[in-house]
């Protein structure tokens, strides 16, 4: 819905979000506030930043999104399942695919496909996030387990607290990082810009991420990195936090202009190189090993096809 107001001069003088509080119904401050960094919120045609003083003759247009279902619909959308039984379902979720609707994300997700392909998919999640026992980032590709009923939830949901699962992802750095090396360093929200994550936040969670595989290239370094927690972004922000970002990621710092022409192909990425390529975990139901392996996908292998060596 849109809405257009011109400021009075007994109206002036005060922050766009508190004078949009006063005169939007429905709208609480920080609504208005995720409006503005949406770029929703216009004065003379052009966004506000939230600091913006309002002055009397000031025309200001909001876009109001139109409100959506809080709970996912199905949706037919491509899945690349790698394995299914009654407990759980194992997909490789590709890059660009959020894992389960948030704001700005009501549709096209992970779970919205999932609901589509399985009708009894567990609740333990809640209505957002049903089956959802990990996650991946937007921008990561590869392996994901899902639990299809209560029991398995609980179950997977335990061995990834108790630290059992093993995950393991590839990963292109810049720099040479060499095979062994191991980051503890507790995550939590960056002070701040509450969008990221950080190594040096006040309130963080213990965190490791281990190199378990090193082969180094000219400038960059392709990687094999085991990790025991899974916090936000947690593989990023480490890796980041030894100087050593991964290539492609703009929130981490590794998007570079300048380098050697033998790796200039990474100029193509649109995301980070980053992919979720092994999971092992135990059966929830009879307790057997299972492990999971899948290649990187197309964009990442042609990437790294670009900048590696002729044998």
């Amino acid at each position: 819905m849109r809405h257009e107001f011109t400021v009075g001069p007994e109206e002036a003088g005060v922050r766009i979000d508190r004078y949009l509080v006063g005169i939007l119904p429905g709208q609480s401050r920080s609504q208005i506030q995720r409006l503005i960094k949406e770029s929703l919120v216009r004065i003379d045609q052009q966004p506000v930043r939230p600091n913006r003083i309002v002055h009397a003759g000031d025309a200001i247009v909001v876009e109001v999104p139109a409100p959506v279902s809080a709970i996912p619909e199905p949706e037919a959308l491509d899945l690349d399942v790698l394995y299914e039984d009654p407990d759980l379902v194992v997909v490789n979720k590709p890059a660009g695919m959020v894992v389960h609707p948030a704001a700005g994300h009501a549709r096209g997700t992970l779970v919205n496909a999932l609901l589509h392909r399985i009708t009894d998919l567990s609740g333990v999640g809640g209505e957002l996030r049903p089956g959802i026992v990990h996650r991946l980032d937007r921008g990561t590709s590869g392996l994901m387990v899902i639990a299809k009923n209560d029991r398995a939830h609980a179950e997977l949901s335990r061995q990834f607290h108790d630290r059992e699962v093993e995950k393991e992802y590839v990963a292109l750095v810049w720099g040479v990082v060499q095979a062994g090396r191991r980051i503890d360093e507790p995550i939590g929200r960056d002070p701040i810009d509450r969008k990221k994550m950080s190594a040096r936040a006040r309130r963080a969670r213990s965190a490791t991420t281990r190199v378990t595989k090193a082969i180094h290239l000219r400038g960059v370094s392709l990687l094999n990195v085991a990790i025991a927690t899974g916090r936000t972004h947690q593989i990023r922000v480490h890796l980041s936090a030894i100087g050593h970002p991964i290539v492609g990621d703009a929130i981490y710092g590794g998007i570079r202009r300048r380098m050697a022409g033998d790796v200039r192909p990474v100029l193509r990425l649109e995301r980070p190189f980053l992919h979720a390529g092994r999971l092992v975990f135990h059966h929830p139901g009879d307790g057997r090993r299972m492990e999971f392996t899948c290649p990187l996908p197309g964009d990442l292998q042609s990437v790294l096809d670009a900048i590696m060596p002729l044998p």
